[in-house]
C-alpha cells in the first residue's frame, strides 16, 4: 500500500486577510482526497505564533462558524502538542511533514517570507518560490518587469511616504479618474478610486497605512477578466472569467463582506481568438516573473480590445467559491485533482532543485 504524503495546510497569517486565509483552507482540507494525504492544519496567529492543530476538531468549529483563537484550552482547536516541540524551527517542518502548502494571503506569508523558510526546511512546497512571491507581492516591481519583457500593463507612478507629489502633474500624466493602492497588499485592501484632485491626499493616506510605498496608476474603464496559470516549466492557462462588481470599486467589502458584491462568467464570453491572446500573455506574464507551481493573472479589457495586465497573485484565494479553482474546473480540472497537481508540482520542482550543484568543489591549494 502506498504511503500517504504527509501534507501541511499553512493558514490564517498577521496580515489584514487572516479571515480570508482560514476560509481557503477550510475548503482546501475539505476537497483533497484524504485517502492520499495525512493532513496537519498549522495555524499562524496575528502574533505570528505558529500552532499544529487536530484536523476533525478544526474542520468541525469551522462548520459552526467558529474561528480559531489559538489558545493551549481552546475546545475547539486542540493542538497537537504531542506532535511538536514547543520550540520551533525550520527543522520541524522536514521531521512532520512531506509538503508544505501555504494558504496565506498577504504580507508575511505570500510575499517570500514562508517560501524562504520551507526552502530553509530543504522542504517542498506548493506555489512560486521565494523571489518570485517577492516580486509578484510588490506590484510596482511586478509592473517594472512586465514593462521590461514589453507586456502591458496600466500606466502608474510609485511614491514613497516622503516623496513630494506634484498633484497636478500627476493628474496630467495619468488623467483622472485614478487608483491609489498599497504596494504590497491585497485583496484590495486599502484602494481608493479618486476622481478628484481634492481626493487624491486622502487615498493616498489611506494607502500608506498599509505599505510606505504606494502605487498610483490610471483608472482603466473596461472589463476585469482573470486566468489560472498552473505549471513549472511549461505551465498552461485556464479558460478566462469576469468579475462584474456590483459596487464602483472590486473592493475588499465587495469581495468578502458583501455576498452580492460581484458575480462572475465562467468562462468568460469573449470571442476565441480574445481567449487565446489573453492566455497566451497569462503564461508569458508567469513567466516573466519566474513563477512556478501557480498564479492568478488579472487583466483589463478596454473597450477597444486592448487587453492589459493588472497584477498576479501567487496564492489566489482557495475557497470553493474562489476564481482560481473555478476557472480550472471549467477547463476540466476538478478541486481535488487541481489539489493534486499542485502537490505533484511542488514535489517535481524540489526534485529538480536538488540535483543542481549548490555549492562549487573548490580543490584544495
Amino acid at each position: 500500500m502506498q504511503k500517504k504524503i504527509r501534507l501541511g495546510v499553512l493558514f490564517g497569517g498577521q496580515s489584514a486577510e487572516h479571515k480570508v486565509s482560514i476560509q481557503s483552507a477550510q475548503s482546501v482540507i475539505e476537497q483533497l482526497d484524504h485517502n492520499k494525504y495525512d493532513v496537519f492544519p498549522i495555524g499562524i496567529d496575528k502574533k505570528g505564533s505558529w500552532h499544529f492543530l487536530k484536523t476533525a476538531p478544526f474542520l468541525t468549529a469551522l462548520k459552526n462558524n467558529l474561528l480559531p483563537t489559538f489558545k493551549k484550552n481552546d475546545p475547539h482547536f486542540p493542538l497537537l502538542v504531542q506532535r511538536v516541540p514547543a520550540q520551533f524551527s525550520p527543522c520541524i517542518l522536514k521531521r512532520s511533514l512531506d509538503v508544505l502548502f501555504p494558504v496565506l494571503h498577504g504580507p508575511l506569508g505570500e510575499d517570500g517570507t514562508v517560501q524562504g523558510l520551507a526552502q530553509l526546511a530543504n522542504l517542498p512546497y506548493i506555489g512560486p518560490d521565494h523571489l518570485s512571491s517577492a516580486i509578484c507581492m510588490d506590484k510596482g516591481m511586478t509592473k517594472t518587469i512586465l514593462t521590461s519583457f514589453s507586456l502591458p500593463t496600466p500606466a502608474y507612478k510609485i511614491f514613497h511616504q516622503n516623496d513630494p507629489v506634484d498633484e497636478q502633474a500627476l493628474i496630467q500624466a495619468l488623467n483622472l479618474p485614478l487608483i491609489v493602492k498599497p504596494l504590497q497588499m491585497g485583496s484590495s485592501i486599502g484602494v481608493s478610486k479618486v476622481h478628484t484632485q481634492q481626493e487624491l491626499l486622502p487615498a493616498s493616506k489611506k494607502a500608506f497605512k498599509y505599505d510606505a510605498r504606494i502605487l498610483i496608476e490610471e483608472c482603466i474603464d473596461g472589463r476585469e477578466i482573470e486566468c489560472s496559470v498552473l505549471g513549472n516549466e511549461i505551465p498552461e492557462a485556464s479558460l478566462p472569467g469576469e468579475i462584474i462588481p456590483t459596487h464602483a470599486l472590486y473592493s475588499y467589502e465587495a469581495k468578502y463582506l458583501d455576498k452580492h458584491g460581484a458575480h462572475f462568467v465562467i468562462p468568460a464570453k469573449l470571442a476565441a481568438q480574445k481567449i487565446k491572446e489573453l492566455k497566451g500573455l497569462a503564461i508569458q506574464a508567469f513567466k516573466a516573473l519566474r513563477c512556478e507551481g501557480m498564479a492568478r493573472v488579472d487583466f483589463f479589457l478596454k473597450k477597444d480590445g486592448t487587453l492589459l495586465i493588472n497584477e498576479l497573485n501567487t496564492i489566489p484565494g482557495f475557497t470553493s467559491t474562489s476564481l482560481y479553482p473555478k476557472l480550472w474546473e471549467a477547463s476540466g480540472t476538478s478541486y481535488s485533482q487541481l489539489i493534486d497537481r499542485l502537490i505533484k508540482l511542488s514535489i517535481e520542482r524540489h526534485q529538480r532543485k536538488k540535483r543542481l550543484v549548490q555549492v562549487p568543489c573548490l580543490s584544495a591549494s
